[in-house]
Parts: C-alpha cells; sequence; structure tokens
C-alpha cells in the first residue's frame, strides 16, 4: 500500500511538473507586452485599460500575449523608469499612453533600439521609432470650438475646462479652441480651469467658477470633459431645460442623454441622466486607440507591415444625429447607435465611443469590463 501511495505521489509531482513546464513553454511562446498608463483618474483611461485587457484574451490574441500592466500616473520621470525597468524584464513590446509628447523620448529611443516595439495611443510620443494611434486632437479642438461659436452666434462669456496638462491631447485640444475664438471678437474667455478629464473634478472646478460667474453671466462652455456635469449643475440650479448654456465637449453617456429632446422616453433616464434638450456637440473621444495599439504591436512583432501612424476622425455628434443603442449589440452598434441607455449603462460619465468595425473581439462587455466578445 506504501508503495502504492509512493508511485501515486510521484505520478503526481511528475503530472504537475509536466504541467507547469507547458504552462512556462506556453508563456515562452506569446509576446511579453506592457501597457504602461499614465494618469488613471477619469472613466476615460478606465474603459481604454479594458479593451486593451479585452483584445489581449480575446481568442485571437489570448495565445500570442502575455500583457501586463502597470501605472505611473502623471510623472513622466516615474514613467519613464517603468519603461527602462520593462525592457530589463525582457518587454517585446510597450503599448504605452505618453503624459508627454516628447519626455519618454530618450527611453523610447533606447527601448527601440534594443528590438522593442513601442506604440502610442491617443497621446503621441515624438520620438520617430513610436507608433502612433489617435484622434486628431487639434480638429476635435477645432470642430467643438467652432459648433459653439456658431451656435452663440459669434459674441457671449464663455469658460474653458481642459484636460490633463502636459499631454499632447490638452495641448493641441486647446490652441486649436483659442485659435478658432480668436477669430471670433465678441466671444470673451471669462474663465478657464484645469479639469482633468473628470467629471468630479470639473464639478469642483466649475463651482468655484460659478461662484464669481453666475450663471446669468456665462452664455456658453466648451469642455474637455464634463457637459453632462455642466448641464446637471444648471438644472440643479432650477435653470429650465430650455434655458440651458449650450456645451461643447466630450463624449460621455450622460451627456449624450441630456441631448435628447426634453420628454423622450428613455428606460432608466432619471434626474439629470435623463433628456434635456441639452444644447450640445459631443466629439467622440473613442476609448479603443490603445488596442488599435496593442493590434498594431503585434502586427509589427509577427513581421507585418505596420504604418507609423493611425489618425482617427472626432466624429461628432450632436442634437441632430444622437441615436440610442437600446440593447448594446454589435449589429446596432454596427448600425450606427452612438448613445446607450442608462438600464445597460449606469455611469453617467462612461463614455459612449467605443464601436469600431476593424475590432470585432471588442463589444459593450470590453468597455463595460474588460471582456471581449469572442
Amino acid at each position: 500500500m506504501k508503495a502504492r501511495n509512493a508511485l501515486k505521489t510521484v505520478g503526481l509531482s511528475l503530472g504537475l511538473a509536466a504541467g507547469l513546464a507547458a504552462g512556462a513553454a506556453q508563456a515562452a511562446d506569446k509576446f511579453k507586452i506592457y501597457l504602461s498608463m499614465s494618469y488613471i483618474g477619469n472613466d476615460w483611461q478606465d474603459e481604454a485599460a479594458k479593451v486593451v485587457k479585452a483584445l489581449a484574451a480575446s481568442s485571437e490574441y489570448k495565445d500570442k500575449v502575455d500583457l501586463k500592466v502597470q501605472v505611473a500616473g502623471p510623472n513622466a520621470q516615474k514613467q519613464i523608469q517603468q519603461i527602462n525597468a520593462m525592457v530589463a524584464a525582457g518587454a517585446k513590446a510597450i503599448v504605452v499612453y505618453p503624459i508627454s509628447p516628447t519626455a519618454l523620448n530618450e527611453a523610447v529611443k533606447a527601448a527601440c533600439d534594443k528590438g522593442v516595439v513601442i506604440a502610442a495611443y491617443d497621446s503621441v510620443i515624438e520620438e520617430p521609432c513610436a507608433y502612433n494611434t489617435h484622434v486628431d486632437q487639434y480638429e476635435w479642438g477645432k470642430v467643438t470650438a467652432e459648433w459653439l461659436a456658431k451656435k452663440l452666434n459669434g459674441k457671449g462669456n464663455i469658460v474653458l475646462i481642459t484636460g490633463v496638462n502636459g499631454t499632447s491631447v490638452d495641448t493641441l485640444r486647446n490652441k486649436a479652441a483659442h485659435d478658432v475664438f480668436a477669430k471670433y471678437p465678441g466671444i470673451k474667455v471669462v474663465a478657464e480651469a484645469n479639469g482633468m478629464w473628470s467629471q468630479a473634478v470639473a464639478r469642483t472646478e466649475l463651482s468655484k467658477i460659478v461662484a464669481t460667474h453666475p450663471w446669468n453671466t456665462i452664455d456658453g462652455l466648451w469642455m474637455q470633459a464634463g457637459c453632462y456635469t455642466a448641464f446637471s449643475m444648471q438644472s440643479e440650479a432650477g435653470i429650465p431645460d430650455d434655458k440651458l448654456k449650450p456645451c461643447a465637449g466630450e463624449g460621455s453617456n450622460g451627456h449624450r442623454i441630456q441631448m435628447f429632446p426634453t420628454g423622450t422616453k428613455i428606460e432608466g433616464a432619471s434626474g439629470t441622466y435623463r433628456p434635456m434638450g441639452a444644447p450640445s456637440i459631443s466629439a467622440s473621444s473613442q476609448i479603443y486607440p490603445g488596442a488599435i495599439a496593442l493590434q498594431m504591436a503585434v502586427d509589427k512583432l509577427e513581421g507585418k507591415d505596420v504604418p507609423k501612424l493611425k489618425l482617427l476622425s472626432p466624429g461628432p455628434v450632436t442634437n441632430d444625429t444622437v441615436k440610442l443603442c437600446e440593447t448594446g449589440s454589435w449589429e446596432e452598434m454596427k448600425a450606427g447607435c452612438n448613445t446607450f441607455s442608462p438600464t445597460i449603462v449606469t455611469n453617467p460619465g462612461w463614455f459612449a465611443s467605443i464601436f469600431t468595425p476593424d475590432l470585432p473581439q471588442l463589444g459593450l462587455q470590453a468597455a463595460l469590463v474588460g471582456q471581449p466578445d469572442n
């Protein structure tokens, strides 16, 4: 009996060892790819990370990619240190949201020289060896600012709420907006604050502004993120739906729900997460550039030709083009819906621009919980 048990123990040990060896071999066959994130204190960054993870876990990529995630915060030096450590740890590629377009250049060049593929998303890396995919951010700022200027007939007092300082996204959007407003001498920027692309921070900063510039002195708002908050604050202040100040900004789901005409029946809509007929343009802040960057990195590692730059359109949504997704199915999104029922998406700050036909692995579950559609 003891001999038999001993043989069983040996067999189990050998089986375990074989399993571990097979697992190690499988991991060794995969590309070790890091996701290097900077600032994460907003809904967009959370969603963007989820779709990268979802693509890595999809049937097409799960046997190719060993994805590891690190967060540097809004600290260029820490992100540089992390990138250097990733290279030392054997990274084959690094998908990165760069906190600065230039501060990482030396670390990125050193990584490229060692054969590591660097693919930046949304924000830009200017080092020539890096690959970039992002929305045309200058165009984003231009389209939204022009909409607001025309909505105000070229005159009025406006408030600007910007994004994360130092990123190319914030810099380009702000430059475009100021370039546009400079063409309209009747438009005056009465206040400007940094909103960090966060609904919560936007509320804090806008509350400070309204304390010295009451709503009756403000004619319009340009907000990189926070139009949902701005309309909510006006409603809370007793401003009726037909008197809301126009807001040009981002693609949060709550913002787009507010753009439907007052009285529109949308299941689950209530409070300030409801149709208000809010006069607005909601430029698409697509959440999938990071997933495209991962796709580009894998393609490059597999020897395929990859363009250095993939530029995405802002794809703005207006009161005339906002369209409800009642189920959130792939077919419904493909047909052109761009806003999700509050029964599906409970967080009004969640970004609604999730659909791209180029990545069928990514649907609603990828953006909500980081799980692929296949």
